[in-house]
């Protein structure tokens, strides 16, 4: 395990860990977002055709970021999420029942796990900027087309009501969750790492 492309110098073995699980959890929720888009783009097709578009280019997205961390795995010693089936099902099933519950449903999921990626991103890039160059400059490069889809969802959510309020929340609180299983959490610790460089 190298810390960057350019140095022979080790990593500690509990920060080799983290990296392992920073990719497999990041993995693993690309695709789960794939499997959310797909099913929104099935629905949308029948009911909501003018978000497809914009849908299928967020989709295209994760797909790229989706092979990008695939092929970041190996020369990390990581693999695949063990709960990949959580990540495919609940996501393909989050997707669907968000589709149906019309645009706002589909901009409130969106909004919901982009915001919550985007905060666990930011925890994931200072626990990297100094012990793994390579990841941190493919998180980093990732990072812009989330936020945009994030700030696209929030866009179409125009005075969002109490029922939307709550469907971000309970989707936020689901997402993190997914999180810190996929990690064993160690998202928290970084979440802690990054708290104490605040301060």
């Amino acid at each position: 395990m190298l810390r960057d492309a350019g140095t022979r110098e080790p990593v500690d073995p509990r920060d080799a860990l983290t990296i392992a699980r920073i990719v497999r959890v990041n993995h693993a929720g690309e695709f789960g977002a794939i499997r959310i888009y797909s099913a929104q783009i099935a629905v949308a097709r029948w009911f909501w055709p003018d978000c497809v578009a914009a849908l299928t280019e967020m989709r295209r997205h994760e797909r790229t970021h989706c092979a990008m961390f695939r092929a970041a795995m190996s020369s990390r010693r990581s693999r695949p999420c063990r709960v990949m089936q959580l990540w495919s099902w609940g996501g393909w099933l989050l997707g669907l029942v968000t589709a149906l519950l019309g645009r706002q449903g589909i901009w409130a999921c969106t909004a919901a796990v982009e915001a919550t990626v985007h905060r666990h991103l930011d925890d994931q890039l200072h626990f990297l900027c100094d012990r793994d160059a390579e990841l941190h400059g493919i998180v980093l490069s990732i990072r812009a087309e989330e936020i945009a889809h994030l700030h696209h969802a929030e866009e179409q959510l125009r005075a969002p009501g109490r029922g939307v309020r709550l469907l971000r929340t309970i989707i936020a609180i689901a997402t993190d969750g997914l999180i810190w299983l996929s990690t064993w959490g160690d998202s928290q610790r970084m979440a802690w790492a990054l708290k104490s460089a605040k301060s």
